[in-house]
């Protein structure tokens, strides 16, 4: 048996959102300051620019996590590499390749908590359900999921998507019923949400952090020949085509720093 006191309520510490297995909590403050760090502290407050911690109840699921990312556990928490043989050893590392993302991601199961490395960034939960449980996600955007889905690098429809769009040739998807939470430059309320009934998507940029796995993925001249592309000062163009959602930023993704 356990109890926590002054985490989650805490009167400094909010509760953004819950789903699933998840629960996203924010400090409105950073009391932990010098004069020295104050000013910085107190500004980055009024700017949105606060510590965010996503929070595990395995008692509702068990969860995949980006390897490296958890802070600290409690109670019945049992971590395993995910691994169910050699050749899912092999396939799981060609994917990390791949996709960019870690080979190996740590399988939290049990009935206790886990709570993961705090940060600046937005936290985001969704439900691949909504997604008609296939979703492809941006670069490096991962931080964990429900154990329930399914994970499978996807290939980009043409080599250009990786050479000419500033883009890697393979994508990380999400196969499954179950909830998700990515990492976001931008907070949940910015975020564009633009449904395609076969229709097409044309992006000037990295901006698109997930989209239906069913949508054509790939990069394009903005105009129908070298001459129009030149004109039009655009160049090359990501564009999604079919039926399925896209989750577009309106701003483009920051560089890892």
């Amino acid at each position: 048996m356990y109890r926590i006191s002054n985490f989650a309520d805490n009167d400094d510490v909010k509760v953004l959102s819950e789903l699933g297995a998840f629960q996203v909590i924010e400090y409105q403050r950073d009391l932990s300051v010098t004069p020295g760090s104050a000013i910085t502290a107190y500004f980055s407050a009024q700017m949105n620019v606060k510590k965010r911690q996503l929070v595990c109840h395995l008692n509702r699921a068990n969860v995949t996590v980006q390897a490296g990312a958890m802070q600290w556990m409690l109670g019945n928490v049992n971590a395993t590499t995910g691994i169910k043989s050699v050749g899912d050893f092999l396939g799981k590392a060609v994917r990390g390749k791949v996709s960019g993302e870690s080979a190996i991601k740590p399988e939290y199961t049990g009935d206790g908590i886990l709570v993961l490395e705090p940060t600046y960034k937005y936290l985001i939960l969704l439900d691949a359900a909504e997604w008609g449980g296939a979703v492809v996600l941006d670069d490096g955007l991962f931080l964990a999921c429900e154990s329930s889905l399914q994970h499978k690098a996807v290939m980009r429809s043409n080599l250009s998507s990786a050479i000419a769009g500033n883009e890697g040739l393979f994508n990380l998807s999400l196969n499954g019923n179950g909830v998700f939470c990515i990492e976001s430059d931008c907070p949940k309320e910015e975020l564009i949400e633009i449904e395609l009934q076969n229709d097409v998507l044309k992006v000037d940029g990295n901006y698109a952090i997930a989209w239906s796995k069913g949508l054509d993925f790939t990069v394009e001249r903005s105009g129908k020949s070298l001459i129009g592309s030149a004109a039009s000062g655009e160049g090359l163009v990501n564009v999604y085509r079919g039926t399925g959602r896209v989750l577009m930023m309106p701003t483009a993704k920051m560089p890892n720093i």
